[in-house]
């Protein structure tokens, strides 16, 4: 894409077509803000020593720096790809209503919906979103009692900067369905994403004949860009059932590969920053995504031919960092006005929150060693503790942050678990939850956290037949004894692929009414100094045999 920066304006002159100069578009973005408008630390640079971050304060000040510099061939956007505030105290408490008020007071032009607003029953974001001075878009969510995009969304926007018509279409992730409690989704309904974008594509160019299509997708680049792309259909155009993405949703990969019509694709979703846009070889459709928690903003500059009203090229602001501008507050002093406006809300969010209820002894890190964290084992440890099960277990997305030696808060814990997930037990035989564990683990899946037992898989094992030793509670497990297990009760309605968790009767679950936050935090008050360690509960041994117990 940067060599038609040169190709062009030579094409130009060669034809006799006038070579005049490109216009600029600068295109702000965030994505996965989880509510990190606020003042941070960016432990993820340096735990021990963390940078300070300006949150929506430094981001005004360089938004605002972006805008002064339009005039007639220079014109900004600024745009949301979803999952605005579910995440930090101040979006979650105020059910996001501080962020779209910081969204409002710095002015964005369109955001999209993500997985996480999803989180909150459909009232309690209707009101939210009804605050939003900007449309708020996605194309493929359907509201299944009138067949329509509801009401508070719309699927698109026009835009006139410097006489170029912009499109910019919205969609949200189908994984929402397996991602979200079933009342938050209730009535509601999920498109595919690729024909959802592909129909509203070609309306935006046909019908509303626009010059440029930006798709802003609550979806990213997988973590690891295959070198050559790889379809979840065959050459007859029939979907294959063993793709890498068959139980998932399309990734922005997949979209800017299958869709043609889109110049740019602003993603979100997978909390890794690209900071040179992947480029899809075939459609020539650039995506960009940015990190979470509002430690960045995104910029990019597009160049657009005025002449033929195509982009022409794109340029980055920086170097080091490409399209991905890190917020640190001593590089972008926090502009007073909004600065003040945070700040007041995150007061009264976060009353209480720097409360010590603990301390940790060790660095509690959520780095995973196959399915295992100090994090992570610690959390399933608090769960199982709390109710006093034989064994828990969680998802291994479900671990947010580190908490570091030393003191602990309410706030390092909330940090850790943002989501309002409480504590559910369950009785069921030693063999239904085999067989549950044997889920997480087949074809590509990497397991899950584990508590009160001993787990040794093999995945040159075939699936449901990969566990090849299963202790509980020291001893082998006894496929026809009764245990008690905690989990949550995000999982235990199925999600994140635990369908088999909705066959448990409801006679047999107790709901103990208890956030898994509070537990956490009881933990760390009865355990301190909390010394987590990686041990033996959870290993994978491709050349392991089963045990006497696990042969039938």
């Amino acid at each position: 894409m940067k060599r038609l920066i040169y190709i062009l304006p030579a094409l130009l002159i060669l034809f006799g077509i006038c070579n005049a100069e490109d216009l600029r578009l600068d295109i702000m973005w965030s994505n996965d803000v989880h509510g990190g408008i606020d003042r941070a630390q960016a432990t993820f640079m340096n735990p021990e020593f963390p940078p300070q971050l300006g949150g929506g304060g430094s981001a005004a000040t360089l938004i605002k720096q972006v805008r002064s510099w339009g005039n007639s061939k220079r014109e900004s956007l600024l745009l949301d790809a979803g999952d605005f505030f579910q995440g930090r105290p101040v979006g979650t408490v105020t059910k996001g209503r501080a962020v779209i008020d910081y969204m409002n007071a710095i002015g964005y032009d369109a955001m999209t919906i993500g997985n996480h607003e999803f989180d909150i029953l459909q009232d309690d974001l209707i009101t939210t979103l009804k605050d939003a001075k900007f449309p708020i878009l996605t194309c493929n969510v359907i509201d299944t009692r009138t067949n329509q995009i509801p009401a508070y969304a719309q699927p698109y926007l026009i835009l006139n900067r410097m006489g170029i018509r912009i499109g910019i279409l919205g969609f949200t992730t189908t994984d929402t369905e397996k991602m979200s409690f079933p009342d938050n989704i209730r009535n509601i309904d999920f498109l595919s994403e690729k024909e959802a974008v592909a129909k509203y594509v070609k309306i935006l160019r046909e019908d509303e004949e626009v010059d440029i299509v930006i798709v802003l997708g609550h979806a990213g680049l997988p973590y690891d860009i295959e070198p050559t792309y790889l379809s979840r259909y065959d050459a007859k155009g029939n979907p294959l059932s063993d793709t890498r993405y068959a139980a998932w949703g399309y990734d922005a990969q997949e979209i800017a590969h299958e869709v043609e019509g889109i110049d740019l694709f602003i993603g979100g979703h997978m909390h890794k920053g690209i900071p040179t846009p992947w480029i899809d070889p075939y459609t020539h459709t650039m995506v960009i995504q940015g990190y979470a928690y509002g430690s960045n903003l995104g910029l990019i500059t597009l160049t657009i031919d005025p002449v033929s009203k195509t982009i022409s090229g794109y340029e980055s602001p920086a170097i080091r960092e490409g399209s991905m501008i890190t917020l640190f507050e001593d590089e972008f002093i926090p502009d007073v006005e909004i600065g003040e406006q945070i700040a007041k809300q995150v007061a009264i969010a976060e009353k209480g929150m720097d409360e010590v209820v603990g301390t940790a002894g060790v660095y509690l890190s959520r780095t995973n060693v196959d399915a295992q964290s100090l994090m992570g084992n610690t959390i399933v440890d608090a769960m199982r503790h709390e109710v006093n099960a034989d064994f828990s277990f969680m998802n291994l997305g479900g671990v947010r942050a580190d908490i570091k030696s030393g003191p602990v808060t309410y706030r390092n814990v909330f940090d850790v678990m943002p989501f309002d997930n409480m504590v559910v037990s369950f009785k069921c035989t030693g063999e239904f939850l085999r067989r549950v564990i044997e889920t997480r683990i087949e074809g590509g899946r990497h397991g899950m956290i584990v508590s009160g037992g001993k787990v040794i898989y093999s995945k040159k094992r075939k699936n449901f037949e990969r566990i090849t030793t299963f202790w509980i509670g020291g001893k082998p497990y006894d496929p026809n004894k009764i245990y008690t297990v905690t989990t949550t009760d995000f999982l235990m309605q199925g999600n994140a692929g635990l369908t088999l968790l909705t066959q448990v009767p409801e006679s047999d679950i107790t709901y103990h009414q208890i956030n898994l936050r509070d537990a956490i935090v009881n933990y760390f008050k009865k355990n301190s100094p909390v010394k987590t360690r990686i041990d033996d509960r959870w290993e994978r041994n491709d050349n392991a045999q089963p045990t006497p117990e696990m042969i039938p």
